[in-house]
């Protein structure tokens, strides 16, 4: 990825949902860079994901904001001048979704328009990568899922994010806007949200592992899932961006899929903690359950080379460490809000 991230050198960025858990990880892999300028923009919402630890030790090389974009007169100003803007801000929680589903059309469709006006009208030439999710396909038909199947997402949170896919591509199509989606899997890894079970199944078994508790796996665990680790879907992200051959195209992303009772075991292994529970599926959860899920990547491999670089093993390791040493920072909602 050399040659596409020299295009970033020089460059400013604007990261919303800066910090957050993608947010934060692709915030300092930019900042390892070095001369780039990174501006961050995260409303710290309660229990969406922003933490300032995510963002520790580079504070003083980005420039943050706590604001929402949708707030005109935030978003007017801060899409002002930078070459690239990141859409990580929004609700990925598809239970929160179906219980307060005019809060997840703000999060997920108003504040997009917001910021797609706001670079129509100040800044037109700028790059967009919006992340969107691999539920708008909802139950799958075939697998794995490519790009052409159909859409049919399960839940109210795949309805807006699929909405907000659409606002990108029509404000590429109409107004030349540069943007590129991309149809993000279940990713996991270090700065990830783990005080609630409401966003990432991968998150919660991670600490329920660490802590020595049950997994819980509804019916035993034998949906398969296809899982990145976080450096995948940043490399993912950066080369979306700096890919004119993207431009106007929505891309899976995608991996080696996995029973959820096998990662369970995986967990426990790693940890050496941790047991094994299996229960009914709440009926909440049923309701929009899709089975089993995994993408392919064959688009987005061909045209941009994008494929996953780190093993499951190697990834769940990784975090492990992470949450082992940072805990404190995790375990509980944080109080303190970005400067």
């Amino acid at each position: 990825m050399s040659h596409e991230l020299n295009e970033y050198k020089g460059r400013s960025v604007l990261i919303t949902g800066g910090a957050g858990f993608i947010g934060s990880n692709l915030a300092r892999r930019l900042v390892e860079l070095g001369d780039v300028k990174v501006t961050i923009v995260d409303a710290m919402i309660p229990d969406q994901g922003g933490n300032p630890f995510n963002l520790d030790g580079i504070e003083d090389r980005v420039t943050c904001h706590t604001a929402n974009i949708e707030d005109d007169y935030v978003i007017n100003h801060l899409v002002g001048g930078v070459d690239y803007i990141f859409t990580l801000a929004g609700s990925t929680s598809h239970i929160d979704s179906m219980r307060n589903p005019r809060r997840d059309l703000e999060l997920n469709c108003a504040a997009q328009l917001a910021m797609l006006e706001a670079c129509h009208q100040f800044n037109p030439g700028v790059k967009i990568v919006f992340s969107s999710t691999r539920q708008v396909y909802g139950k799958p038909l075939y697998l794995p899922v490519d790009e052409d199947h159909r859409v049919a997402p399960p839940d109210i949170n795949g309805i807006h994010v699929l909405a907000a896919e659409n606002y990108h591509l029509l404000y590429y199509r109409i107004y030349g806007l540069r943007s590129v989606c991309l149809r993000m899997t279940n990713v996991y890894g270090p700065r990830q949200l783990l005080h609630h079970n409401r966003q990432s199944f991968i998150a919660w078994f991670i600490r329920q592992a660490i802590d020595g508790e049950a997994i819980e796996l509804f019916g035993g665990g034998q949906q398969r899932r296809d899982l990145n680790y976080v450096d995948d879907a940043v490399d993912a992200l950066l080369l979306a961006g700096a890919s004119e051959a993207a431009d106007g195209e929505v891309f899976n992303l995608g991996g080696d899929e996995v029973s959820l009772a096998r990662l369970a075991e995986l967990l426990i292994q790693l940890t050496g903690r941790g047991s094994v529970s299996s229960v009914p599926m709440p009926p909440e959860r049923q309701l929009i359950d899709i089975g089993n899920f995994y993408s392919s990547y064959s688009k987005i491999e061909k045209a941009l080379g994008w494929r996953p670089r780190t093993s499951l093993r190697t990834g769940l390791q990784r975090t492990i460490e992470f949450y082992r040493k940072h805990r404190a920072h995790y375990w509980t909602p944080h109080a303190r809000t970005l400067s």
